[in-house]
Order: C-alpha cells, then structure tokens, then sequence
C-alpha cells in the first residue's frame, strides 16, 4: 500500500467521507448500519456501478510522474505467541522429482507501469485461455498456451476510465486478481482513496475475456484505514479480509470480514457488501477467506471459512454466514480451533531479517497466512491449503498446512509440516492443491551466498504425510539482490490452479535483475503439473509419517515426472535495460531452469467408452413460489444419457435473463428448492445434467418471483 506522507503530497488534504443511508443515493457513499457493537452487522451499497467499454478499446490510464517510494511498512502485529520447539521439521530435501516449468517468462517489471514504489505484490490467476498478472500498480494478460502478451501493461487506472471518484483517480494498490471459474469470469480489485485507503473498487468481467468489457463497482467501506485486502471466490459471494487501522494509518484496530453479493456483480446489477465489523481488536491475528478451487463446490449452504493465523497457538477457524436477503441474520462466529504445532516466530525484533548477498536483508512478514487459503471438495472430504513463515534452523522456513472439513466439522489438522531442509532462507510462498489431491508450494529463496530466487516444492497425494515428497525445482535462479526501498519484498506471491485441466499450477513472484539496485524489481511467471494429476483423486495414504523435528521423507516416490527437454540460457537475458521498461513474452519462454534432479515417470491414463458424450438438456423445467420460501424447481431426465448414467444436475441461476451462474450441484435428483433467495425478487434459472463424461447442454430458461 502507499505510504500515507506520498497521498498527503500526491492528492491534497484529506477528504471527508460521510456515511448516509442507503435511501439516500449519492455520488459518494450509500451505508446502512443496521445495528452496531459486537455482532453488529453492516450493510453498504455500491454508489456506483456501470459496464466498461472493452479494455482493449479504452486509452491506457494517465500516469502522474511520481517520486520512487515505498509502500507502507506491515506493522508487526502483537500477537501473544509463544515461541515453542517446531516438532515437525522436514529437515533434508526429498529426491528431486517435481515437474520442470512449462512456460516460464517474465511478468511485469518495475515501475509496475504507474506505482513507482516497492513491493509489487504480484498476484496472478489463470481462466480458459489466459494468465492475468497484477501487480502495484499494472496489469497485464497473457496467452497462457505461449506466455505472449496479448494485453497490457497498462495501469490499474485503465479499467476505471470514465468511472469517476477515487476509483479512477485514487487507486492505491494492493490489487487481487482471482478468476471466477463457476462463471467463467474474472475478478479485478484494488483499494482506493484521496487520503487513506477507504473505498474497495471491484470489476467483474462480462466474459471469460480479460480485455474485455467488466461490470464495475465503488464501495465505501468507511472512514478508517482499510489496508491489505484479501479475496476468496465463494458460491454466494465474494469474501474478503482486512487489516484496519485508525483514519490515521497510525493505530491497528483490528480484522474485519466483508462479502460482497456475487450474483448481483455477475449480472451488473446494484450490489451491497455484508459486514460484522472488526472481530477481536487490535490484537486479533490475521486471517483469510477460503478461496474454491475447481468447480466441485462446497455442501450446500455451507459458510466461507475464514481461518486466522496462529499467533494463539490454535488455528481459529471462523464461519461467516451470509444472507443477503435478511442481513440481520448473517453471522461472523468461532467454528473450531486445533492446535498448531509449537513454533518460532520470524523476525520478532525486526521486520527485514532474510540474508541477501550484498549483505543487506529482506522483509520477512513472519505473522500472517501468506495469500491464499484454497479450498478444495474432493467429494469424500474437504481441504484448505495454506501457508506461513516461521523461524527454523537459524533461518526462515515455511510452514504449510492442510485443515479438512472445514465446514461441515470436525476440524483436524490432517498436515502440518515445517519445509527447513537445508540453511537456504525460505518464505513468501503459496500453497494449492490440483484436483487429484497434490500439493504445490511455491516461494523466495535467499540467503547470505544465495541471491533472491523463485522456487517450487511439492507433494503427491500419495507421498508419505507431512512431507514436500517430490523435492524442489527451480523456477528462476536469483541474479540480483536488492538493497534501500525499506527492504521490502513481496508482500505476498500466488500460486493458482488451472480450470481447464484442473492439474497445471500456474506461480508468480518477484526477483531482482543482475547486480544490487533498489527499485528495480522483475516478475517471472510459470506453469507445471504432475503426471499422476488428471484422474480421480489419490487415496489418502493410511499411515501418516511420525511428525519429528528431523523428519525425513521415506521411500521412492509414487509417481514421478520426466521433465521435458528445455533449452538454457542465462538468467540475465531476460531481465530489461531500464527501470521502465517491460519485457514482452514471445512464443517460445525466453528462459528455463531445470528441477535439481530428473526421475522418470510413468502416467496412467483413463478413457471413456467410445461414442460415449454429454447427456442432451434436461426436459419440462418449470419454477414456481416455494411452500414457505424461496422457489421450487422441477424437471424431467435428458431423452439422451449420453450412453452413460446420468450422475447429477447442475443448477445455475441468475437476476437477469441470460445471466445464470452456477448454483449448486445437486446428485440423480430431478427437484430443488433454492431457499437462498429474497422474497419478491425474480430469480432465472437452468439446469444442465452431468454424467461420467462432462455437463450436457443448458434446458430452456424459466423464471419466478421468490416467496
């Protein structure tokens, strides 16, 4: 986020912001609060939403010279931890097996097109056909079969053409790009103000085209400090947490959850933000929302988990039920908190303590989840995987970890495993999981011989338990080492999974060019995937490794991988000349690096019935008011199963004819009662059948009001 003195100078003094109520539509904010204190919940509006033209079509974003700064420092939370022994340290490296890169090219470099500032905080995600990185304060797509860019950079302003407020003429950084893989759309995020951030500008694409038009909102959150925001893709809405401070920047008040109504931004209708408030105060840990990965969704109705970092010596696992119908019933409360295993806080008397060649140091952030909480329903159970950095060894290592059942209960720490295997300094990671159950951590590694690089461990389903069984690879070696900026790195990096294939892991982090500068950062983006992933998920193994601060992985790996021949060259072909410029992808990635070691592999494949396809539509769809509440559909089977029994129907709704996203997945059922509703509102609907195969097409479109 920028620094508090720089939007002094850059936008003037600051600007009052009012809270009026919802009936009362102005240009500037429009809340309602409808009660206040603890369990108090508050309900805000968008004051403004509109559809952008293409972003292909639109002027790139004016950018204001600026002087090189840097972001805010991340105040050191005062949490009551008590360092304690880590029990469960991998302490040596597996055999060398994970999957060599299968793009790798850089992203956006510095300036981050319009910021001038560090860190980038690069994020990214991956749709049908693209990749989209985001960083402070630029934006780019890329073609993800070829890494090419197809759009950008161009500034975060660009998307805010022509909306007007501090949308268009204050975004701040800290943007979040997620895709929203139920509807095939894309989600844009930044916050925004003329003095302190206080507004979160959202854009929902009209399409899975992220150059395309989006559905675009301004929402005033208030009139405190609204730093380090955090999305996660959910069913009903989109969720998000924050890090609140005084109006000021200068006192920590607290956590605070929001969601906002995803159906209504889907369909760029007006939509209002749901929120409890600041949860514990100032000395609350962090926590983050559950961010679904892959298109089976969470147990009907069942809340986003948000799960707090374990300063406590507990993972505090919250459910916030949200009901945009009747806000008052919505709901921010404890659902569980197991125990972590013991640990060392990183960097507890200073923020910058990661060792870089040129003997100056990085910013560790040892006291928070690292971005994001992904969550996965493999039918049998449910998993989030995340991550933190702890101090292990004498040098940073990170911990990774994996909660099942998140929702539905009991909670247990089914992993949790401190990755330290030699005196290499490793954070700022980011954990997924593929849709057959493995796990990729992605991260920076340095240290005093080391220079600042991008690297990648894994695990397979079938790997001994608590253990990163596949080994490390290399994503871009470090060439250059960054001093002055405050030492700031990161603040976060992200690891995302493809929709497509549900298997190829797609990361993005940030490196320094040759030789020692500040304000010179690059990005680099790549892609891998395990052989094994693509058919049902593994099996959990049934015995679970002996969690030990020397714990070594065992056995040979079940399936390993082959990596694809690539060619070589040195890292610094790919870095730019000068500060401004950016490094244009071709075709062919410009550079790879090999895993530490290569194993060969042997792939099993599956395969339909021949002449086997999607079912046809299903037939009679009819919608109508519920009994009590909601609607009540009913339909009948596809004339067609496809030549293989039909499974399940997926249901899709919307508030405008044409807008349907998915609902729900429901099993060989041929009714549904949608009680998630508001009463006098017109829902439209279709239903698709599923069977071995795939989704079949959509039945004919019906609508009804809600009761």
């Amino acid at each position: 986020m920028k620094s508090l003195l720089l939007r002094l100078l850059l936008f003037g003094l600051p600007i009052l912001a009012l809270i009026v109520p919802v009936s009362v539509i102005t240009q500037h904010q429009a809340t309602t609060v409808l009660a206040q204190g603890p369990g108090g919940v508050t309900v805000g509006r968008d004051y403004r939403h509109d559809v952008s033209p293409p972003l292909r079509n639109l002027k790139p974003g004016v950018i204001s010279p600026r002087h090189e700064h840097e972001a805010n420092i991340n105040p050191h939370i005062n949490a009551a931890h008590q360092d304690q022994l880590d029990p469960v340290v991998q302490s040596s490296l597996s055999a060398a097996a994970m999957p060599s890169p299968m793009l790798n090219f850089d992203g956006i470099g510095y300036p981050g097109v319009s910021c001038f500032c560090a860190p980038p905080d690069p994020n990214g995600e991956v749709g049908l056909t693209q990749y989209v990185q985001i960083v402070n304060e630029g934006y780019q797509v890329f073609d993800k079969s070829t890494g090419a860019s197809v759009f950008g950079p161009v500034s975060i302003a660009t998307l805010w053409s022509g909306f007007g407020g501090v949308c268009q003429t204050a975004g701040g950084g800290d943007p979040v790009v997620l895709y929203d893989q139920l509807a095939d759309r894309w989600v844009i995020s930044q916050f925004a103000g003329s003095s302190n951030p206080t507004d979160e500008c959202i854009a929902v694409s009209t399409s899975s085209d992220a150059a395309g038009s989006f559905n675009r909102y301004g929402f005033h959150l208030g009139t405190n400090f609204f730093d380090y925001p955090k999305l996660g893709l959910w069913p009903d809405a989109y969720y998000m947490a924050m890090d609140v401070y005084n109006s000021t920047g200068t006192i920590r008040l607290g956590p605070q959850p929001f969601a906002f109504d995803r159906s209504a931004m889907l369909a760029g209708a007006s939509a209002t933000y749901i929120t409890t408030g600041i949860t514990g105060g100032s000395g609350e840990d962090l926590y983050l929302p559950s961010d679904l990965d892959g298109k089976t969704l969470p147990p009907a109705g069942a809340p986003n988990s948000f799960v707090e970092w374990p300063g406590s010596g507990v993972y505090k696992v919250y459910h916030f039920h949200v009901d945009f119908g009747t806000p008052s019933n919505s709901t921010f409360s404890l659902f569980a908190n197991p125990s972590a295993a013991g640990f060392t806080v990183l960097c507890p008397t200073t923020r910058a303590c990661v060792p870089e060649p040129n003997s100056s140091s990085l910013d560790g952030i040892g006291d928070r989840f690292m971005f994001r909480l992904a969550y996965r329903n493999f039918g049998d159970h449910e998993a989030v995987a995340t991550n933190y950095t702890v101090s292990a060894g004498g040098v940073a290592g990170i911990r990774w970890i994996e909660l099942r059942n998140v929702t539905n209960g009991p909670v247990t720490v089914f992993q949790q495993s401190t990755y330290q295997p030699d005196t290499t300094w490793r954070w700022m990671g980011s954990a997924a999981m593929d849709g057959s159950g493995n796990l990729a951590l992605g991260f920076s590694v340095s240290s005093s011989s080391v220079g600042p690089g991008i690297r990648y461990a894994g695990r397979l389903a079938t790997d001994p338990l608590n253990t990163l069984g596949q080994g490390e690879a290399v994503l871009f070696a470090g060439v250059g080492s960054q001093t002055g900026t405050g030492n700031r790195w990161g603040d976060y990096s992200d690891l995302t999974v493809d929709p497509v294939d549900d298997c190829t892991f797609w990361y993005t982090n940030e490196y320094y060019p040759s030789g020692s500068s500040q304000f010179n950062w690059r990005t680099r983006i790549g892609s891998f995937k395990f052989a094994s992933c693509g058919g049902a998920p593994t099996p959990t193994p049934t015995t679970a490794a002996t969690a030990t601060s020397t714990a070594t992985p065992t056995g040979t790996p079940v399936a390993t991988n082959t990596p694809a021949p690539t060619a070589t060259a040195t890292a610094t072909s790919t870095a730019t000349a000068t500060p401004q410029a950016t490094a244009t992808p071709t075709g062919t990635p410009t550079a790879t690096n090999t895993p530490l070691a290569t194993a060969t592999a042997t792939t099993t494949a599956t395969a339909t019935p021949p002449g086997t396809t999607t079912p046809s539509a299903p037939q009679n769809l009819t919608a109508r008011p519920a009994n009590g509440k909601g609607v009540q559909l009913t339909w009948s089977p596809p004339a067609s199963n496809g030549g293989s029994p039909i499974t399940g129907y997926n249901i899709y709704r919307g508030i405008a004819s044409g807008g349907e996203s998915l609902l729900t997945s429901l099993g060989n059922v041929t009714s549904f009662k949608d009680t998630s509703t508001t009463r006098g509102q017109t829902y439209y609907y279709i239903v698709r059948a599923v069977n071995a195969v795939g989704e079949g097409p959509g039945s004919l479109e019906v609508s009804a009001a809600a009761k």
